[in-house]
């Protein structure tokens, strides 16, 4: 039998919108400290896009209406074997206080213009650019 670990495991994160700041958490799992988008692992049986929604709502207290399916990004790594599809999802808040929960070291909102000084994980600035222009922010 194959090792399921060799496999792509589905992902999800929402790239959430509130007054033309996105909403980011800095990661405290591996790559811990890096910034990134709310997300985690999809679970049987749940959609893509409920398993953002609902990431979203644990990482950070925050709900939003996910309306654009921003696109997917692949992390591929070999030593140790590593591929995770991540469907990313954008849209706007509707309610919450952004708060960093146990997979979070902090949630906050940032204007585009401020993300140059951050540390992103892979393909996260690429996934908040594109739904930018989808979300017409």
């Amino acid at each position: 039998m194959p090792d399921l670990q060799h496999f792509p495991r589905l992902g999800a994160s929402a790239c959430v919108w509130k007054a033309g700041k996105v909403l980011l958490v800095q990661r405290a799992k591996a790559p811990v400290g890096l910034w990134s988008l709310p997300g985690g692992q999809v679970e049987r049986g749940e959609t893509a896009l409920a398993a953002a929604e609902r990431e979203l709502l644990e990482e950070t207290g925050i709900t939003a209406r996910l309306s654009a399916f921003v696109g997917l990004y692949e992390i591929i790594r070999q030593d140790p074997p590593f591929h995770y599809a991540i469907a990313c999802y954008g849209g706007f808040w509707t309610a919450g206080k952004a708060t960093a929960s146990s997979d979070a070291l902090a949630a906050r909102w940032e204007a585009p213009d401020e993300l140059d000084s951050l540390e992103f994980a892979p393909q996260v600035r690429e996934a908040i650019a594109r739904a930018q222009a989808l979300l017409g922010v």
